[in-house]
């Protein structure tokens, strides 16, 4: 019975493994040439395939369940093609024994998922964003079109570049009154931080008065303010590419400045059911295999494999933004696409045994 396990976990091991590298491969070979477009300034081909390299482990961990799903379809598939699994179940192997063997090279991937999410991805995503908006001059232009901006108070903040180190690139500044007219603007080459507060360095400030604007310039000028290198390396880094620590800990910030953090949180519930997901995508590809798809082609189960993966992206990227349009709560529009398959896994496999 050992053997048999371990050749099921191979087998299925290994079809995910290829998925894998077949699914990476595409997508840096678009990713690279993508980057190429962007080339100016000092951000060249060298720089450009270096930030393709920093984003992989983002990318590993983004395809991680659709590679877990689709091995497990096509391992399986292939054991049902050659009627393996037929002579498995005549030897008297249970149903569930196959689905825990099966379950097992999923499981690897879950715990290897988390770790990358957690652990790998968001500070090479960081390094990825910072580096490349450094290499396209961050702090040559008043406010660049890439960035990221922030709310403090009356306080509107633009940032060109945030390096992980705590030093910032492009910093420009909008106070506003509060009948939202704009009392003064400013703008820093650079900032640096200095334990409690940021040394911004080459400030030009405008100030608006009623009947004029004044004018001054200052070498170096202390910064207060609540934003830590902590929390901005939070801002650089789209949500769902941030850890799940990050995403709690910034959701929190925004609550404390009476700002809307659904997005993050949003982003969090993604990456906390992230394993409940995965395993019920591997559950709806065993139950096809023992089910519907039984034996038809191996052409034709990767084509439903295909269709079943992003009809369930679809509903998680339909219900996201519907969460923070309507206002009900993002763990739904993360647990009902889940629920949903989950229970289709279930009719399937009980038909199945």
């Amino acid at each position: 019975m050992r053997r048999i396990d371990g050749y099921v976990m191979r087998t299925v091991g290994g079809a995910m493994f290829l998925v894998m590298v077949v699914v990476l491969s595409l997508d840096l070979i678009f990713a690279f040439i993508a980057e190429l477009e962007d080339t100016r300034s000092e951000y060249q081909t060298l720089e450009a395939l270096w930030y393709v390299f920093l984003t992989l482990p983002r990318r590993i961990y983004d395809y991680l369940p659709l590679g877990a799903f689709m091995g497990c379809l096509v391992g399986l598939g292939s054991m049902a093609s050659s009627s393996e699994l037929t002579v498995i179940r005549a030897a008297g192997v249970s149903l569930k024994r196959i689905v825990w063997s099966a379950m097992k090279p999923a499981l690897v991937v879950v715990i290897l998922g988390v770790l990358i999410g957690e652990y790998v991805a968001p500070p090479a995503e960081r390094v990825a964003q910072s580096d490349k908006a450094v290499a396209l001059g961050a702090s040559t232009n008043v406010a660049s079109a890439s960035g990221v901006w922030h709310k403090e108070g009356n306080v509107y903040i633009h940032l060109n570049a945030v390096q992980p180190n705590g030093v910032l690139h492009g910093v420009s500044r909008f106070r506003f009154d509060e009948d939202r007219q704009l009392l003064a603007a400013s703008f820093a080459e650079r900032a640096i931080y200095q334990g409690d507060y940021w040394l911004l360095e080459k400030v030009r400030t405008t100030e608006f008065e009623e009947d004029r604007t004044t004018r001054s310039e200052n070498q170096t000028l202390r910064w207060e303010t609540g934003l830590s290198p902590s929390v901005l390396s939070v801002l650089i880094v789209k949500p769902e590419n941030l850890s799940m620590t990050g995403l709690f800990t910034y959701a929190r910030y925004l609550g404390e400045q009476n700002l809307n953090a659904s997005r993050y949180w949003l982003a969090f519930w993604k990456k906390a059911l992230m394993p409940l997901g995965t395993a019920v995508m591997v559950l709806v590809a065993i139950s096809f295999i023992f089910g519907p798809l039984r034996s038809v082609t191996m052409g034709f189960r990767v084509f439903t494999g295909l269709l079943v993966g992003l009809l369930f992206k679809y509903m998680q990227d339909l219900l996201g933004p519907m969460s923070l349009v309507y206002g009900f709560n993002p763990m739904l529009a993360v647990l009902v696409p889940i629920a949903v398959n989950a229970v289709v896994g279930a009719i399937l496999m009980r038909r199945a045994g």
